[in-house]
């Protein structure tokens, strides 16, 4: 029996990058002054890849990027990690002021303020006959 795992000769230190390799993108969100903040990395994406709905309190990101289609085919890739494809996410905030809603993309970080709505007291009080 040996306590050495079997892969530990022939790891590559480069490896544990793709631990860090998510299909969601990674993002901070706070409430300051009444206000929801998201910031988002989106590394690698342009502002036109990126598509931002909200819809009943939920708000949902997307970011698309198709991969190029290759013109020098005597390239040789040995590895290959740069991202492609359709990513994600979608978070609930509830009551939201929909329309107020702003967003600015800079050096890779998305910004979003989201003003929360006005809570409206719905209690009804029922006199008993």
């Amino acid at each position: 029996m040996s306590l050495i795992p079997r892969s530990f000769y022939l790891d590559n230190p480069f490896d544990d990058f793709d631990s860090l390799k998510s299909n969601e993108f990674k993002c901070d969100i706070y409430e300051k002054d009444n206000i929801y903040h998201v910031e988002m990395d989106i590394p690698g994406f342009d502002k036109k890849d990126i598509k931002i709905e909200c819809n009943d309190g939920y708000l949902t990101i997307t970011a698309e990027k198709e991969e190029k289609e290759e013109e020098d085919e005597s390239k040789k890739y040995i590895r290959r990690e740069r991202v492609y494809g359709k990513y994600q996410r979608t978070f609930s905030f509830g009551d939201i002021e929909e329309d107020a809603i702003k967003a600015e993309f800079q050096n890779g970080m998305l910004k979003l303020t989201i003003p929360k709505a006005e809570v409206k007291e719905t209690k009804k009080i029922i006199n008993i006959d």
